[in-house]
Formats: structure tokens, sequence, C-alpha cells
């Protein structure tokens, strides 16, 4: 062949691998190069998230010491691989604010641990009390129990880990929707195993005996309270993708109400079916749970997530009023019909429970000798039996107080309880801010500010955030809504490029909005 036929090679200088490049083989930007490599890291991260919140409700609610520093160690490993340099001006705010707590938290913590105390903290009296009993020099501390505090911090450190994780893994919109799929797929695959072993032996938790609650449905957990906060929460979710996807197949524009019925049995799709037996398996399984509280809480929750999702298709004078109503309404139709157990517990015990109300009243007593530093985290069950008012049955032990702002108050001390509220504020803040200017991917912020009403305003008459089986999997969430709260509304965006169409008034108007599958 002629030398014109021929294609010369270029020298060019040997690369780190000693290899020569040949004229038009194909080079790639530094910047594609660099996605590359931090894509892996990522997606191990996200994935770590994934089986995380899909898991930990599995080993008895996770509520065991193991479990609990099994999962501390994934989220930490699941945290040193996610994604820290895209976060905007504000979610470097809210994670500042989030260093605040631990940093307030672990002063407090090293002040109940160190001999002598100090920072003007009394140690408890107990210690002197001791040392006169028994004859023998002690060394005293602020924490009733030493050491419990440190033995108690896997608790509190797993639901930080998981607020953030799911906040830093979040901030990409399309694992945040994944988030929200593994969570309600794995929650309906537990309301399915609870129901099924409810059914075929309800005389066990696994392999394990089930000692108490064995007329109710508790899935995989132990307290049936625990299980329908969980079931509710993963029924709000399955609602959001219901309603999601009913929004995706109603015409552009205003919603026409009275049309919605019609037009969805004229043609059911697939995917609204495949939803609407999710949340009904969720429902079923949290109202088989017994919990007034939990129940009660998470139609609560329902109620908040349907307005706010539906908020801008609602009539401007008496939409929302309506609204509230008419999910009022079915929020007792569906207490009549699958809500028997819930009605005959407050039938038979009233909204409230008097030995509860009575340890609140006890629990207030210790917080007022104890203000600052509290008795000792994890110390509850250590220092309530000298407040425990004689007006409770001498039947049990109370070794959780059955609120968690009163713990926290009890075992850490006023500062950080009031800390913790004025973070929970924020949290709401941030959440409300989101669904109210969030046009794209809207079940996210909505999904999370639902269930933070629920898992916060339960924790105020039970210690569901106490649990870790739940705590990872709403703290995902929240912190995964957090996240996408603070994207601001990509309306916003489209209206500076250019680049918005018409009818801006339907919340997600093509598939590529709302996500597609679920």
């Amino acid at each position: 062949m002629g030398d014109g036929l021929r294609r010369r090679r270029r020298p060019v200088a040997p690369t780190s691998g000693g290899l020569m490049a040949l004229e038009g083989a194909p080079s790639y930007p530094a910047s594609m190069t660099q996605r590359f490599r931090t894509a892996a890291p990522v997606r191990f991260s996200a994935w770590l998230l994934f089986a995380t919140a899909a898991l930990a409700p599995l080993p008895f609610g996770s509520n065991t010491p193991t479990a609990v520093a099994f999962w501390c160690m994934v989220l930490g490993t699941c945290l040193v691989f996610a994604p820290v340099r895209s976060l905007n001006t504000g979610q470097l705010a809210l994670a500042g604010l989030a260093g605040i707590v631990v940093v307030a938290y672990a002063l407090v913590l090293y002040v109940q641990q160190v001999d002598p105390p100090w920072l003007a903290a009394p140690p408890h009296p107990i210690w002197h009390e001791a040392e006169a009993a028994l004859g023998v020099p002690l060394s005293p501390s602020v924490s009733i129990a030493r050491n419990q505090p440190w033995f108690e911090l896997g608790r509190p450190l797993v639901c930080m880990l998981a607020v953030a994780c799911g906040f830093l893994v979040g901030t990409d919109r399309g694992r945040a929707r994944q988030l929200l799929k593994v969570i309600a797929w794995s929650g309906a695959a537990y309301a399915m195993y609870g129901i099924l072993a409810h059914l075929i032996d309800p005389t066990h938790i696994l392999w394990r005996e089930k000692e108490a609650y064995l007329p109710y449905v508790t899935a995989t957990f132990i307290n049936h309270n625990t299980a329908a906060a969980y079931f509710g929460s993963c029924a709000v979710v399955w609602s959001l993708l219901l309603w999601e996807r009913v929004r995706l197949e109603m015409p552009r524009g205003p919603l026409q109400w009275r049309t919605i019925p019609s037009g969805l049995l004229s043609g059911t799709p697939t995917k609204i079916v495949v939803a609407f037996v999710m949340l009904f398996l969720c429902l079923a399984a949290m109202f088989m749970t017994g919990s007034r509280g939990g129940v009660v809480l998470s139609l609560l929750a329902l109620i908040v997530a349907f307005t706010v999702f539906f908020r801008r298709d609602l009539p401007r004078r008496s939409g929302l009023v309506n609204a509230i109503v008419g999910a009022g309404a079915v929020t007792l139709i569906l207490l009549q019909f699958m809500g028997a157990g819930i009605n005959a517990r407050f039938d038979f015990q009233g909204a409230s429970d008097e030995g509860r109300l009575e340890t609140y009243r006890s629990t207030l007593r210790m917080i007022a000798d104890h203000p600052w530093f509290g008795t000792g985290q994890g110390t509850f069950a250590y220092a309530f039996p000298a407040y425990r008012s004689p007006n409770i049955s001498m039947w049990g032990v109370w070794d959780i107080a059955h609120n968690t702002l009163l713990e926290v108050a009890s075992d850490m001390g006023i500062p950080i309880a009031t800390l913790v509220v004025i973070a929970w504020l924020v949290v709401f803040a941030v959440l409300i801010r989101g669904a109210l200017v969030r046009r794209r991917d809207l079940v996210i912020p909505v999904a999370a500010l639902a269930v933070a009403i629920l898992a916060v305003l339960h924790s105020l008459i039970d210690f569901t955030l106490q649990i870790p089986g739940y705590a990872i999997v709403a703290m995902a969430l929240i912190g995964a809504g957090l996240a996408q709260s603070l994207l601001g509304s990509s309306d916003k965006t489209a209206k500076k490029s250019g680049i918005l169409v018409k009818n801006q008034s339907r919340v997600n108007t093509d598939e590529s909005a709302v996500g597609g599958d679920f």
C-alpha cells in the first residue's frame, strides 16, 4: 500500500502507565474523569443508606446494643463516602446547626462523666449517700450510674447519623426519590409479613417467642405502638406516590374533582392500582396494631400530606376547609370500618393512660431537681424509682418515660432539651418552606413533613424515636426532605431561564418531573 493510505503515529509523551497514546484516540475532559472517580463512592454511600432504611426494622426493631452498634458503623461508613461538595449556603447553615447540637451534646456528656465534676456541676447526691453507707471513698459524678452515658450513646448517635446520611445523599433528587421508594416497598413487605405472621402464628416474632401484645400485629417490632408509627409512615409515603400518579393521569390545568372518580374508573392504570393496594396493605397493618396514638397520629399525617400536596389544586376560598373536612370524614370512615380494635380501646381505656400522666409528673420532679445536666444519659431507669408516684400501679417497671422530650430533659438537662426543641422547630420551618415552594418532586418534602409530624407527636406520648428500627427510617427520610427543601423551586429557576411552560397550576407536568415508576 502507498504511504498515502497509511496512518502515521504521532509520538507523544508517555503517560503515567508508560503507554503511548495514538492520534485520534478518545480523550476525556478532566471534569468528566473526576465525575467518574467520585460516582462510585457516592453510589456506594447511597446503597448503604437504602439497605439500612430497608433492613433496620428487621432485627426486632434493632433495639439491642449489638444492632445499634452495627447500624452506627454502617451509617458512619455511609457518611464517609457521602457527597459534601454540592452543598449550597442554606444546606451548609443547616449542617452548622446540627454541628452545634452535636457539640453541646458532647459537652454535657463529658460533664456527666468527668471526675471530679466541673462547670459548677454538683455530683449526684446518691454518691455521697453510698459512700456513707459503704464506708469507703467513691469517685462521684453527675451521672447516677458511672459510664452509663457512654453505653447509651448509640441511640442518639444513630439518629444523627441517619439524618446526616439522608441529608447528604438526598441532595440528589434521583437518590432522594429512590430512598422514598425503598421505604415504601420495604414497609409494604413488613406489613405483609406482619399480617401473615399474625394470622398463622401470632405467638412468635420471627424466631423469637412473642411475650406481649399477642392480640395485635407488631411485625418485626416488639412494641405495637412503634409498629403503628412505622406502618403509618409507610402509608404516608404510599399515599403520596398514589396521589402523584393520579395527578399525572389528570388533564393539565386545575383539577375537576367531580370528574376524578369517573376518569380513573374508566381505565385505571396499573401503577395506580399497585400504589392503592400497597397503601391499603400498610393501612391494614397499622390498624391491626391496636395502637390508639399511633393510628390517630398516622391518620393526621395522612390528612396533612393530602392537604399540602393538593394545595395548589384546591379552590382559593373554601378549598382548604373543604379538603380538611373531607379528609376528616374519610378518616372517621376508616376508623369505623378498619379500626374496631382502636375504637374498643378508646371505649375501654379512654384517650389517655393515668399511669402515663403520673409518670410525666414524676419525671418533671426529676427535672426540677437536676435542671442543668440531668441524671446522666440513659439513666432514667435508675433515677426514676426515687420519684415514682404512689398513684402508679406497682405492676411493671418504668424504664422509659414514654415522652422522649421529658426523658431528654431528665437525662441531659433543660438546656439540651431546649436546644433539641429549637432544632426541631428549624426542621419543621425548612420542611414547610420546601412543601410550599417546591413543585418538582413535591412528594419528597411533603412526605418528610408528614412523617416528621407523626414521629415527633408520637414521641411526646411514647418512645417511638428511641427505637432505632423506626428512628433510622424516619430520620433518613427527614434528612432527604431537608436537602430537597433547600434546593428551592424549580419553577423559579425556569422563569429566570425563560423556559417556563404554560399552565403551571399543575404540580408535575410530565413523567420526568415526578420520577416515573415506583
